[in-house]
C-alpha cells in the first residue's frame, strides 16, 4: 500500500537533512500542513529549535488577494512559519522524490472565534466555543470554502487532505484543559455540541422546532450527566432524552449543513486544481460525530470526494462503512499513529497495516514524521521495508 507521512513545514524548513530522512522511511508521499490550528510541537532533530509554538490558527504561506477587504480571512503565520514556509518545505520534499499533498485544517480556529465571537458554536447554556466555527453560518461557510480552495491547491501539490470539514463541538485539545471531571460520553458530546447561534436557531425553526424549547430540553437532558447518573448508548440515548422526532430534526439540520459545506468545499478545490488533483477528507462514518475527523455519510462523501482518511489507531472498525461504499479508484487511507509517546505503536505497524488492508484500506497515513523519536522512525522504516 502507498504510504504518506504527515509533516509540518517547520519540521523541514531550515533542516537540510529532513527531506532525505523522511524519504528514507520508505514513504512515497508526504501530507504537508498548509493551514493549521494552534499547537505546541516537538522538533527532536531540527538544527535550530526543539519546540515550536504555533500561537494561533494560520496559513503557512502568504494568503492571496481574494481576502482583500473581507472581515473573515486567514491569518498568516508568525515566526514559527514565516513567509512561504510551506512552499520552501514542499520544494525540498519534492526534490527528495516525494509526492507532496496539502494538509488543510478548516473549521477549527480559536483566533477566529476570539476576534469574531459571533462565528462560534454556542451551546444550550449560552457558552461559546471559540475553537469551533459554526458551519451553518453563511459568512463562515464562504470563508471556509475559499480557504479550502486556496490552502489545498498550492504550487506543485498533487492532492489535498481536508481536516475538520464539518462540525466541531465540545471535544477539543485545549491548553491547560480541566474538562475531564465528568465523563461526557457519546450522547453528551452530541448534546453539548448542538449549536444555538442565530443561524442554527433559525435552522431548527425550519425543521419545526422551537429553539428556546429545544435548548431547555437539552439542558434538562444533560442534568443526569452532571450528577454522573447518565446512561450512554450513543444515538439511542439522544433519542430517548430528546424524543425521536426532535432528535431526528436536530440531526437533519446539522447533517445538511455539514454535507452541503463538504460539497461546496470539494467543488471549490476541484475548480481551482489541475486535472488529476486528489481530494480526500479526514472522516468519521457517523454523521453526528464532531471534530477533526468530520462526521459524514460514507455513500455521500465517496460520491463527492476521491476518498477519506480514517482514524485507525487502536482498531480499524471505522473502515468498514467506507469499504462497503467504495468504488474502483476510491482511496481509503488508514491513519495510524507512529509516535509512541502519543499512543502510537510503530513496532506493530506491519501488522496494523495488514489488518487495515484486510478491512478495506488502500493506503496508509502515518502520524507523524516530525514528532516521532528516532526509535519510532526506525520501526517505521523496518515495517515499510517489509511491504
Amino acid at each position: 500500500m502507498k504510504a504518506s507521512a504527515f509533516v509540518y513545514p517547520w519540521d523541514v524548513d531550515g533542516d537540510p537533512a529532513a527531506p532525505e530522512r523522511i524519504a528514507g522511511l520508505g514513504v512515497e508521499q508526504v501530507t504537508l500542513a498548509s493551514a493549521y490550528h494552534s499547537t505546541r510541537a516537538l522538533t527532536p532533530r531540527h538544527p535550530r529549535h526543539r519546540i515550536v509554538t504555533a500561537e494561533y490558527a494560520a496559513v503557512l504561506y502568504p494568503p492571496g488577494d481574494r481576502w482583500a477587504g473581507r472581515g473573515l480571512r486567514p491569518y498568516p503565520a508568525g515566526r514559527w512559519a514565516p513567509g512561504d514556509a510551506y512552499g520552501r518545505a514542499a520544494d525540498a520534499l519534492a526534490a527528495a522524490g516525494l509526492e507532496v499533498h496539502t494538509w488543510v485544517v478548516l473549521a477549527h480556529n480559536s483566533r477566529l472565534g476570539a476576534e469574531h465571537p459571533d462565528t462560534s458554536v454556542v451551546n444550550a447554556y449560552g457558552d461559546r466555543y471559540p475553537w469551533a466555527p459554526c458551519v451553518a453560518q453563511p459568512a463562515t461557510r464562504a470563508y471556509l470554502v475559499d480557504l479550502a480552495a486556496e490552502a489545498a491547491v498550492r504550487p506543485g501539490a498533487h492532492g489535498t487532505e481536508l481536516e475538520s470539514l464539518g462540525w466541531y463541538g465540545l471535544a477539543h485539545l485545549h491548553a491547560h484543559d480541566k474538562t475531564a471531571g465528568v465523563d461526557v460520553g457519546d450522547a453528551g458530546q452530541y448534546l453539548m455540541s448542538l449549536c444555538f447561534c442565530p443561524s442554527c436557531r433559525a435552522g431548527y425553526g425550519e425543521r419545526g422546532l422551537d429553539a428556546d424549547a429545544l435548548a431547555a430540553a437539552v439542558r434538562e437532558a444533560l442534568e443526569p450527566l452532571w450528577r454522573c447518573t447518565a446512561d450512554d448508548a450513543g444515538w439511542p440515548t439522544v433519542e430517548k432524552l430528546l424524543g425521536e422526532d426532535t432528535a431526528a430534526a436536530t440531526r437533519a439540520w446539522r447533517d445538511t449543513a455539514a454535507r452541503t459545506l463538504q460539497e461546496e468545499a470539494v467543488a471549490a478545490v476541484r475548480a481551482a486544481a489541475p486535472d488529476g488533483f486528489q481530494v480526500l477528507l479526514h472522516a468519521d462514518p457517523v454523521t453526528y460525530h464532531c471534530g477533526a475527523n468530520a462526521g459524514v455519510d460514507p455513500a455521500h462523501i465517496l460520491s463527492v470526494a476521491d476518498g477519506v482518511v480514517v482514524p485507525c489507531t487502536g482498531g480499524t472498525a471505522l473502515l468498514a462503512p467506507f469499504a462497503g461504499q467504495a468504488r474502483a479508484g476510491t482511496v481509503l487511507a488508514a491513519n495510524l499513529t507512529v509516535v509512541s509517546g502519543m499512543g502510537g505503536s510503530p513496532g506493530t505497524l506491519a501488522a496494523d497495516a495488514a489488518r487495515a488492508r484486510a478491512d478495506g484500506a488502500t493506503e496508509l497515513r502515518l502520524y507523524h514524521a516530525g514528532l516521532a523519536s528516532d526509535g519510532d522512525l526506525a520501526a517505521v522504516r523496518e515495517a515499510l521495508s517489509a511491504r
